[in-house]
Parts: structure tokens; C-alpha cells; sequence
């Protein structure tokens, strides 16, 4: 067992907070909120470098903007250039970066580079550990650019799930919410779709190569070979070079289904896996299913699922768990930390096996992450 602490940084729709743990797992003390009133979207913790963290915010009077820390979250300083698209040329002269929504430590070899995706749809870089973001051309201006997108969330589409093939950095996946997963082997010069497979029960057609809406998608990193993803329209797996997606969710319970926004992946075992389901029925209430809250877990690699709903209320609990909201530490046994939509976090230190409430009456969480102790 690990005698290091754990801290889980949150991010929510009216500030960010910190939960730290002491080495067990079992105490934890809530801190913040830092940016109180801001739309944090995601806090992430540099791996190759523990003190670095960014922050992916939208504040009252700067709008989206990215937040670096070089001292583990004790200050906090403004990037100088912000995410933005090129302006006077292509199609982001028509558009303005309305969230930076998402945030990617670069490949570990790359100490200082890290990806941002935003919305709408657009994805960028730093080689400055986040002082000063470019726009990815290759991505923003693609010539088929306009056949990828569809009317996306409510929020505007989105550019999530960046994932770095650890074997290469020149090899890279990025997901829109709504269009489809897209994959670069040239480091983000060119892109092309990677959808086979996935189903799409909002368009029209069997066979799409763009217009899907990925919620998660999860690449293993130490089988990088092996990928997950939650879609609007089922869970998937995929084991390259195989470039078709298997649903794998259909072996889910039928009263269940398989519809949720979060995926998240056993650090050391490609075949364990987590989803947390909601309401997925015609009018998308976006609902724990009847109100029951639960995880689901898979060690087969999707053939099969059990119910992980030890600790949580057994009624009238009709919270759900975003995207970015819903991780696993590198601890043994695998430690597990989600955030709901009714501002609660909740943990398993057994991998799923009993949950508990470590807060509660927190804003709408939107994202957890863990980082490390220096």
C-alpha cells in the first residue's frame, strides 16, 4: 500500500475545490473554492511533472481562459495567449473559442506540451506548459471539416477525449461531441475518421462515416492497443490494428442499457472497466435510471457487467455523472472518485465494490482528477 497522500481536484460549475486524503484513503479534507463563481470545466495534473497543473475556466469578466500552477494548486496565473482560433483565414475566422473544455498532458518525452479542446469544436497546443496556446490547423481548418459536425449538446459541440499513443507522439485521437472519433498518425496534421461500427440512431443510414456522438472515449496505457468508448448510442471496445468498433454494452441489462456519458479504465488490467448508466429512453432524461444510482463493472472486457450499488441511496437519488467526472487512482486495490450532477463526491477504495459520500452540497461537478503527491 502506498503510504503517499492523494488529492482529487474537482472542478464545478462555480468554482474548483480540493479533497485530500491521507494515505489510506479513508479521511479526506475538503478545500476551496478557488474561483469561486467560474465555470471550471477540468483540472489536470501534469504526470511528468507534479507541481504543474492546468485549469480549464470560464470567469465572469475574462471568458474561457486556462489557468497554470507551477506550486500544486497554491497560486494560480493566467495563460498569456489563450486557446483561440487563427483569425482572418479558414473556418475559425468565423468563430470564437466559447469554453476551453478539455485538457491533455502532452507524451511523456514532450515535458512542457499539453492539448485543449474547446467549444465549439476546436482543438489546441502549447509547447510552454500552458503560457501560450496556438490553434491545430490541421484539426480547426480540415477540408471536410464541414461534413463532420452535426447539431451537437446543448452547450455547443464539443472537442474532448484527446488521448497520446504513449508508443508515439505523432499518434493521437480526438473525439467531437457531436461528429465522431478522429484519429491523426502525423501529430495532428492530418486526421481521418475512425466510426466504423458505431451505431447512430439519431441519423439517418447504417453505415456513417462522420455524425456520432461519443461521450468518453478511453485508451489503455499500458496496452494502448486496446480502446473504450460511451457513446450517445451504446459502449463500445475496439483492439487495433482493427479499426471497427465492437457495442459491447448490449451485454448490459436490458432494463439498464447501455447509455452514460463517463468510461474509465483499471490502470493495469485492459480488460476491467467502469460505466455509470443513466436514463437513456426516448426523452433523454439524463436520470439515474429509476432513481437508483450505480456503477457498472466489467472484467471480461464488456461480455459481462455487474451492479456496483453497495453505499449509494437506494431511492429518489436522480443525479447523473458527467464525462470528465468519473476516475480511478494507481493505487491497490484501485481506488475510484466520481462527481454528480447534485455536487456530490463519492469513492470506492475496492474498485467499486462499496462507495461512500466523501462531500456534499457542492455545485454541479464537472470534472475529477487525481494528482499525485509531489
Amino acid at each position: 500500500m502506498s503510504t503517499a497522500s492523494l488529492t482529487l481536484l474537482v472542478g464545478t460549475r462555480k468554482g474548483a475545490f480540493t479533497l485530500r486524503s491521507d494515505a489510506s484513503r479513508r479521511r479526506w479534507r475538503l478545500e476551496g473554492p478557488q474561483f469561486l463563481g467560474s465555470i471550471i470545466n477540468h483540472v489536470v495534473q501534469d504526470p511528468r511533472n507534479r507541481k504543474t497543473m492546468l485549469m480549464a475556466a470560464k470567469t465572469g469578466h475574462l471568458g474561457p481562459t486556462v489557468y497554470r500552477s507551477a506550486d500544486a494548486g497554491r497560486t494560480w496565473k493566467e495563460a498569456k495567449k489563450p486557446p483561440a482560433f487563427a483569425k482572418g483565414r479558414g473556418a475559425g475566422a468565423k468563430r470564437s473559442v466559447n469554453h476551453v473544455f478539455w485538457l491533455t498532458p502532452g507524451h511523456a518525452s514532450q515535458k512542457k506540451v499539453w492539448f485543449a479542446g474547446s467549444i465549439p469544436d476546436g482543438l489546441f497546443r502549447t509547447r510552454d506548459a500552458g503560457d501560450t496556446w496556438e490553434p491545430m490547423n490541421g484539426f480547426n481548418e480540415h477540408p471536410n471539416r464541414k461534413n463532420w459536425r452535426i447539431e451537437g449538446p446543448p452547450g455547443g459541440v464539443m472537442t474532448h477525449s484527446i488521448l497520446i499513443d504513449p508508443r508515439d507522439p505523432r499518434h493521437m485521437y480526438v473525439s467531437l461531441s457531436a461528429a465522431g472519433i478522429f484519429e491523426s498518425k502525423d501529430g495532428g496534421a492530418n486526421w481521418g475518421p475512425l466510426n466504423r461500427g458505431i451505431e447512430s440512431d439519431f441519423m439517418p443510414g447504417k453505415e456513417l462515416e462522420y455524425g456520432h456522438d461519443p461521450h468518453c472515449v478511453a485508451l489503455h496505457p499500458l496496452h494502448p492497443d486496446r480502446m473504450y468508448h460511451q457513446n450517445h448510442c451504446g459502449i463500445y471496445r475496439l483492439d487495433r490494428p482493427a479499426d471497427r468498433w465492437t457495442r459491447i454494452g448490449r451485454a448490459m441489462p436490458r432494463r439498464i442499457r447501455d447509455i452514460g456519458f463517463p468510461i474509465v479504465l483499471h490502470p493495469r488490467d485492459p480488460d476491467t472497466l467502469w460505466v455509470f448508466p443513466m436514463d437513456g429512453t426516448t426523452v433523454w432524461p439524463r436520470v439515474s435510471p429509476d432513481g437508483k444510482p450505480a456503477a457498472y463493472r466489467s472484467r471480461d472486457g464488456g461480455r459481462s457487467w455487474e451492479r456496483q450499488d453497495r453505499g449509494f441511496p437506494r431511492e429518489q437519488a436522480w443525479y447523473t455523472v458527467r464525462r470528465q467526472a468519473f476516475v480511478a487512482d494507481s493505487r491497490n486495490p484501485v481506488g475510484l472518485y466520481l462527481g454528480t450532477t447534485g455536487g456530490e463526491i463519492w469513492s470506492s477504495r475496492n474498485e467499486g465494490g462499496s462507495w461512500s459520500c466523501l462531500a456534499a452540497h457542492l455545485p454541479e461537478v464537472l470534472s475529477v482528477s487525481v494528482a499525485e503527491a509531489r
